[in-house]
């Protein structure tokens, strides 16, 4: 989970290779609206996520036997809570980092609907990992290997949210 640019789909197409357990990108299951709104520089709002946090909750939970991984920015709490409920094991990888470093990848980021733009709304959105939520803060300053080990270790280990 996280913002736009925070590496969620590198990291998580890493995680899932090393646990092999299948991916999926969470911006595939955005309808074509949500996708023209993102890329017309409009923020989408909570009605305009529902079906979306829906449609990952269902993936979620057809594959809670086997496993998997998924992006997603997951940036509420009630968006977590759904998700959990759909897979009570899941674990939440919030990837951090400054403002700077993520506006940077997303504005070489070429052919995403997502522009810099929305970075502002989606850090304001944002509610970050409660203690009582299962998951763990990941920071994302290193290498991309260097993040999927911390989140390997984190996903194996369990490893509660850490203060912040």
């Amino acid at each position: 989970m996280g913002v736009s640019g925070s590496g969620k789909s590198t990291i998580g197409q890493k995680l899932a290779r090393r646990l092999a357990v299948p991916y999926a990108e969470a911006d595939n299951f955005h309808s074509p609206r949500n996708v023209a709104k993102m890329r017309a520089g409009r923020p989408l709002d909570d009605e305009d996520r529902r079906p979306w946090i829906d449609a990952i909750a269902v993936w979620l939970a057809e594959h809670v036997e086997g496993g998997g991984v998924v992006s997603c920015s997951a940036l509420k709490r009630r968006y977590r809570d759904r998700l959990a409920a759909a897979a009570p094991d899941v674990f939440f990888l919030h990837l951090v980092g400054s403002a700077e470093l993520i506006a940077g990848r997303l504005a070489a980021r070429e052919d995403h609907f997502m522009p810099v733009s929305l970075l502002r709304s989606q850090i304001a959105a944002l509610e970050p990992l409660a203690g009582d939520e299962p998951g763990v803060v990941i920071p994302i300053d290193g290498t991309p290997e260097e993040t999927a080990a911390l989140a390997l270790a984190a996903v194996k280990e369990g490893t509660p949210v850490q203060d912040r």
